[in-house]
């Protein structure tokens, strides 16, 4: 069987300090989709380390670790990546798989994707201008370049061809960025690509399940960001939500077991979009500077609201949730009193179902319910029972909410300032 770890949220919901606490559990932690526009973050021996390509399984010695087929890779984020982690874990490369399917992000990937933000205006969509759209759309376009395309003897052919198709695509844009500048660093990155272990994915999985062995499959982003059900236009370019799993490493529905499904006990969002439960006030504020709520990969701060306890049912029913996962609790600790939305107004009329439309055509307005705050700090509480009674009373009204059970609950950001429940 291979479980599942994702963000419900809008991404930064702590998926890289869960998944590096539950790896202890699996022999291959597996990315199925996104790319370098993940930001998860993990402390090693009290050093902050954000990946953004490579899985949070890196730091643990018996952890393989594969980049799947349905990630998109900047060769040169990768060799960065690799460069400030070998230090730290020496023995990365011999962990480290990459499917040959996964496609490439090229420099033009990156000049596409900052020209087309900019031409959006006031409709920019909160792009991190790294190329990843672009290149997902090659994909579905049927023009990309893959990893396996690299170990070609005309890989260069098929990188002018495509070069010159994104070439003429740019020509509609004004202000076009010197992407030509990046080519040296592209093509030496390649280079260390083709050093790294390359496999079919799908196959080499499947061997070691066969085996015995146990996978989790690590997202990227946050299923409210799904290109499916998320807040279209204002998503990522792959599904970020447990189906992902199937298309993004090449396994069947059947196979896959627990999925563990990652909230904060509020609600944050990097970015254009609609966010219902934003606060715009000295609250929000605060929730902002308690948190520490600024993007990994990005460094631009998030937007912050209450918990929004409609779409994360929403995200719960999507992906299948057996296991939630609250992360960010501590954050809350002088907050009061405390709020969770649990209905909107949509265009006067009440409703507990995430509407099609939330963008500004339509007035929605969240219904919240409010709760004590407990006044008291969660970051030494080490036991459940030892909770502050109005934090579980909390915790009892999101599972009922939701319909699913609080496995773990983060109460900083150390490894070990995990309960388990």
């Amino acid at each position: 069987m291979i479980d599942v770890l994702l963000g419900l949220q809008w991404g930064d919901e702590g998926k890289g300090k869960i998944v590096d606490y539950l790896a202890d559990k699996y022999d291959i932690i597996a990315r199925f989709q996104g790319g370098p526009n993940a930001g998860h973050t993990l402390y090693v021996n009290g050093e902050k380390v954000v990946l953004h390509t490579i899985p949070s399984g890196v730091f643990h010695n018996h952890c393989l670790n594969l980049i799947g087929n349905g990630v998109v890779i900047d060769p040169v984020t990768l060799q960065a990546e690799m460069k400030k982690i070998v230090p730290l874990c020496p023995d990365l490369l011999s962990r480290l798989y990459v499917s040959q399917k996964a496609h490439l992000i090229l420099p033009t990937h990156r000049a596409l994707d900052a020209a087309s933000e900019a031409a959006k205006g006031k409709d920019k969509i909160g792009s991190t201008l790294k190329g990843i759209g672009p290149a997902y759309m090659d994909k579905t376009g049927r023009n990309g370049l893959r990893v396996g395309d690299i170990l070609s003897k005309n890989f260069r052919e098929k990188y002018d061809k495509l070069t010159q198709k994104h070439k003429d695509m740019l020509k509609q844009y004004d202000n076009v960025v010197e992407w030509q500048q990046w080519e040296p660093a592209f093509f030496e990155a390649i280079e260390e690509l083709k050093k790294l272990q390359i496999v079919n994915g799908e196959y080499w999985l499947d061997t070691h399940m066969k085996a015995g062995k146990t996978v989790l499959a690590e997202g990227a982003q946050g299923s409210m960001l799904d290109v499916d059900f998320g807040t279209y236009p204002f998503v990522t370019s792959s599904n970020t939500i447990s189906a992902g799993v199937c298309n993004g490493l090449g396994v069947a529905p059947q196979r896959i077991g627990e999925v563990f499904g990652i909230t904060k006990a509020y609600c944050t969002r990097v970015g254009g979009g609609p966010f219902p439960t934003e606060l715009h006030d000295e609250t929000g504020e605060a929730l902002r500077k308690a948190g520490s709520e600024f993007g990994a990969t990005t460094g631009r701060p998030r937007r912050c609201g209450w918990i929004d306890l409609v779409a994360l049912r929403y995200a719960v029913m999507l992906s299948g949730v057996t296991k939630l996962i609250m992360t960010k609790t501590d954050v809350l600790d002088n907050f009061t009193p405390i709020k969770a939305a649990v209905a909107y107004i949509a265009d006067g009329k009440e409703t507990e179902e995430f509407p099609y439309d939330v963008t500004d055509d339509v007035s929605l307005e969240p219904v919240y319910k409010e709760f004590a705050g407990w006044g008291a700090p969660l970051t030494g509480v080490t036991e459940y029972d030892a909770l502050p009674q109005d934090f579980k009373d909390y915790c009892k009204f999101v599972e009922q909410f939701l319909g699913t059970k609080i496995a773990y609950i983060s109460n900083g950001t150390g490894r070990n300032q995990l309960i388990v429940i």
